[in-house]
């Protein structure tokens, strides 16, 4: 029974790291977007929100929960490059900032008047980032502080807003707009980049491992089980948060009209749902969501950057990569968004292609060159689709790239990743004989 109360801790704590600003403000713009075309909609924000990030769990579980260690197969400096650049895109590039500005956002500035507004982010990021570098100062202790104590209070206001949506809906699902009507599920699917979750998965692990051994598990496959079953609680958390919070939206347009940002798509179901005091459910959500991933975000980034540069204790680097995320997450929401997408669409493919060939490298006795044909040939489609995003163009290269199957659907990397891999297992084959 105790054996079970403590996995159910780390479950917790997992989705707890997971659940970010992000998860929240996403799913319910979804919704609106996708009206009527809910079931396609969710479907494709779950393979990225939820599936692929189980996987990516266990992928790296079963490997250390190191991701520097994976992709050290490929070659020492793709390792080294990979891994920071991904470490850096989901801590104080973008992800804890936006944590911070999501805080403010939804959390806090709907409370205050528009005299103090100029200052409140300011003063809620000071806050919001005392907070968080208080918490992750002792990895140690974060399956107590999030696992047993957050977690739970985090779930119960999540339900109170899902079950009332549920039993008096807002209204009928609305018609689903622009792309949506003829392409909800792959404009979903790339939605769900933006939770990062993919990216989070990879570096979790370490976070998972570091605070079981504190705890005394030092058994490699106790290790790995452990984390594989915390992976597994998350993913159902999720789940259950992302339909939710996307039918909140889809049946909200009756009740609060057309809205094009998810932020205040919610803030405005919670209050047609509960009145003044929805307002006041929200902002505990948003804000407990908000810490619980800056933790894990600053305790992961600290830890892998203190094995790349041991000289710097966890706790300096903790305090540097909460300082600087600080100052970034007072240029504000909309701004971090728009400059996270481009970075997302180019390392996400590679992120989900690395994934897969480490979850079946036994195949392929894990030869460096499978890896690296396929991965190249990803990196490819993946850095013109991060170009395209961010209103730059190649027009041949375009022109190539367009005729690549599933492109249309923002997947064009698949094929292409595909036959990489095969061409490196050929090679792979005639080399070894």
């Amino acid at each position: 029974m105790k054996f079970m109360k403590e996995n159910l801790a780390v479950g917790f704590m997992l989705f707890a790291l997971f659940l970010g600003a992000g998860n929240i403000i996403f799913p319910p713009e979804l919704g609106q977007n996708a009206g009527t075309e809910f079931i396609p909609s969710i479907i494709g924000f779950l393979i990225t929100g939820v599936g692929l990030p189980l996987l990516g769990i266990i992928a790296v579980a079963k490997n250390g929960g190191d991701l520097q260690v994976v992709a050290n197969r490929i070659h020492p400096l793709f390792s080294i490059i990979f891994t920071a650049v991904v470490y850096l895109s989901i801590g104080p590039l973008f992800a804890i900032p936006r944590t911070g500005a999501v805080t403010y956002e939804i959390g806090i500035a709907p409370f205050l008047s528009e005299s103090v507004k100029s200052s409140g982010l300011l003063i809620t990021s000071i806050i919001f980032f005392t907070i968080v570098l208080y918490l992750s100062l002792n990895p140690s202790k974060m399956v107590d502080r999030i696992g047993k104590v957050l977690t739970p209070a985090l779930l119960i206001v999540i339900a109170l807003l899902a079950i009332k949506a549920f039993v008096t809906p807002m209204g009928e699902f609305g018609e689903p707009h622009g792309v949506y009507a003829t392409n909800a599920f792959s404009e979903s699917f790339i939605q769900g980049y933006l939770t990062m979750d993919v990216l989070a998965s990879l570096v979790f692990g370490i976070v998972i491992v570091q605070a079981l051994q504190a705890k005394g598990i030092k058994d490699r496959s106790r290790q790995v089980k452990t984390t594989i079953f915390a992976g597994i609680v998350a993913a159902i958390g999720l789940a259950f948060v992302y339909i939710s919070l996307e039918y909140i939206g889809a049946t909200s347009i009756d009740s609060i009209g057309y809205i094009g940002d998810g932020g205040s798509i919610i803030a405005q179901s919670a209050k047609a749902l509960y009145g003044s005091f929805g307002n006041i459910i929200l902002s505990v959500v948003i804000i407990l969501a908000c810490i619980t991933t800056a933790v894990g975000l600053v305790s992961a980034n600290a830890t892998f950057f203190n094995k790349l540069f041991p000289k710097l204790s966890y706790k300096v680097l903790a305090v540097i990569f909460t300082l600087f995320s600080f100052v970034i997450s007072n240029f504000g929401l909309s701004k971090l968004i728009s400059i996270t997408l481009p970075v997302l669409m180019f390392i996400y493919p590679i992120a989900i292609v690395l994934m897969f060939l480490v979850l079946f490298d036994q195949l392929f006795n894990r030869a460096p060159i499978v890896y690296s044909f396929a991965l190249i040939a990803t990196a490819l489609v993946s850095l013109y689709d991060g170009i395209k995003t961010a209103g730059m163009s190649i027009g041949w290269y375009e022109d190539i790239l367009t005729q690549l199957p599933l492109y249309d659907q923002s997947v064009g990397w698949l094929v292409p990743a595909i036959v990489g891999l095969v061409i490196g297992w050929i090679i792979h084959l005639i080399t070894k004989k």
